[in-house]
């Protein structure tokens, strides 16, 4: 196995940007998932549409499609990318709701902080919605689920969740 080592971190230890300009485009894709838990009459609240604040998914859904697209802005030394797809989905269950996050693009690097910053500004933003109702909330299991595309190829967690 060769030898491991961080790409954003130079010979000297300093944070530098990775240059990517001799990599080829290729179709890219990323999953990230994220957990919200809550009172069961949370979850049930959200669902049947009574948050004080309106339709928490959509608005959920929403500000994690803006932030797939602003990760770059987010994180210093992620490239911007032309995203191609931005998409995320809900998972009510009996006490949380799970979140699904996947991003694409067809450039020269993986979208995978874009799939993690999706999912992560999703459940915060569920977070946000409903505090006033269940401060109790908790975000968890943020993680990449999925990648493909690029000279790694496809990548997919170990335990299949």
């Amino acid at each position: 196995m060769s030898e491991k080592h961080l790409s954003h971190v130079d010979e000297n230890g300093a944070a530098r940007m990775v240059d990517v300009s001799g990599k080829p485009a290729t179709h890219r894709r990323a999953v990230a998932r994220a957990i919200v838990h809550m009172r069961p009459e949370t979850v049930a609240m959200i669902v049947e549409g009574r948050a004080p604040k309106g339709d928490v998914l959509a608005v959920a859904r929403v500000a994690g499609i803006m932030a797939t697209k602003r990760t770059s802005d987010l994180i210093p030394l992620c490239h911007p990318l032309a995203i191609t797809l931005a998409a995320v989905d809900f998972e009510p269950f009996a006490d949380g709701i799970r979140i699904e996050a996947a991003a694409e693009t067809n450039d020269v690097t993986g979208v995978e902080m874009e799939a993690l910053t999706a999912a992560g500004i999703a459940a915060l933003t569920l977070y946000d919605m409903c505090k006033a109702v269940d401060r109790g909330m908790s975000v968890d299991g943020l993680r990449l689920v999925l990648k493909e595309g690029g000279s790694s190829g496809r990548w997919t967690a170990e335990d299949g969740q």
